[in-house]
């Protein structure tokens, strides 16, 4: 078990250090809250001592600036001037509790292992929101997301078709996703197709299913993406790939909420909300003659516009900050900070792959930084192209 102690008293800080050394635990000691909160901003500590009455920053002080960090560290208060207006102080900033000097062995031993349980459930807890947790949030203030966010509210509680456009890794799949956890479908199934992976001559079978013996390697009957979606919500991804043929196939689908099966002729009956995404122009694909234009009018009753990340940049401290506690959480790290002329540069990047590639040089900066992502590391490892 990982403990920081921070205490201004020698004797104090030793005595403890030599007491859970001994019960095997590996200690760091600091002898002021400022190289306290640095010590605990590097460190993933179980749990941490302060001494309350401190110079230059009191253990109060510690306290909130620990906690403000997004540290999970159980915080034990220590003070030989205590008063219960001090201990409820603290209790109610989050500190998990309160000892009086001079220490008690038995108290410090017990609170350790009360503490350090508790800090564990967080973690659990926290791990187990996350998978729980559906849909990831839309992060951003700019008014080009302010807007996305105001039309999902408005369109999803209907059954409009909406078509999603935008560049790769804008986050159009998180738009349709959050279309259906909004609608009247919520509790009904989110069925993702994305249509450039999956080879023309099988996409057919992938939307409308196939009979048992259609063709060579239909070895059992196989219900398609239209039917798996029934009650909910279908993604079509890419449609601006999808081959004429299978387009003809979902017109009829979307004006007349039938399909067949390959390999049948018998009609089914589905009722399906379909949310289509492309990077492309399609208005320009129906001129080349690969886009059907009564299938775009059918797709396009609410078109939503995802922007660039270079067209929303004032989004990418949020963005940075989310993804930094997004990655540090699933490491089981403290969350690592980045200076503010970092991100900055980060603001000056390009951006081509958009959010994607956002989240993967954070997560490229998490690996690479020295504890705290500097300008320098910035430069040095999420320059364009590296």
């Amino acid at each position: 078990m990982r403990i920081l102690i921070i205490d201004d008293e020698r004797s104090i800080r030793n005595t403890l250090k030599e007491i859970l050394e001994f019960e095997g635990h590996e200690i760091t000691l600091a002898e002021d809250g400022e190289s306290g909160i640095s010590a605990a901003s590097e460190g993933n500590f179980d749990a941490i001592f302060c001494d309350i009455k401190m110079p230059k920053m009191d253990g109060i002080e510690v306290l909130e600036k620990i906690y403000a960090q997004g540290i999970d560290s159980a915080v034990i208060m220590i003070s030989g001037h205590g008063s219960i207006d001090t201990a409820v102080e603290c209790i109610k900033k989050g500190a998990f509790d309160f000892i009086q000097k001079p220490l008690d062995l038995n108290r410090i031993l017990i609170t350790l292992k009360n503490a350090t349980e508790k800090t564990e459930l967080i973690k659990e807890t926290r791990i187990l929101k996350k998978k729980v947790s559906r849909v990831p949030e839309m992060i951003g203030e700019s008014k080009a997301l302010t807007l996305i966010k105001d039309m999902v509210e408005r369109v999803a509680p209907t059954d409009a078709r909406v078509l999603v456009t935008g560049a790769n890794g804008t986050g159009k799949e998180l738009v349709a996703k959050w279309l259906h956890e909004k609608s009247l479908r919520s509790s009904m199934p989110f069925i993702e197709v994305n249509c450039a992976a999956i080879p023309s001559e099988l996409i057919e079978s992938e939307l409308f299913g196939h009979e048992k013996g259609a063709f060579t390697s239909a070895i059992k009957q196989h219900k398609g993406k239209f039917e798996q979606a029934d009650g909910g919500t279908l993604f079509l991804d890419e449609i601006g790939d999808m081959s004429l043929a299978a387009q003809a196939k979902v017109l009829r689908v979307l004006q007349e909420n039938k399909l067949t099966r390959v390999g049948s002729d018998k009609d089914i009956t589905v009722n399906v909300r379909v949310v289509a995404a492309t990077n492309k122009n399609l208005k320009e694909e129906i001129l080349k003659g690969n886009f059907r234009e009564d299938l775009y009018h059918r797709l396009s009753v609410i078109v939503i516009h995802v922007p660039s990340l270079s067209e929303r940049i004032e989004d990418i401290p949020l963005l940075v900050k989310h993804f930094l506690t997004q990655i540090c959480t699933e490491a089981g790290k403290p969350v690592m900070q980045i200076d503010d002329d970092a991100i900055v540069e980060l603001q000056k990047n390009p951006w081509g792959g958009n959010i994607r590639e956002l989240r993967n040089v954070i997560e490229r900066l998490f690996i690479l930084s020295n504890g705290k992502i500097t300008l320098n590391d910035v430069k040095t490892f999420a320059s364009p192209g590296i």
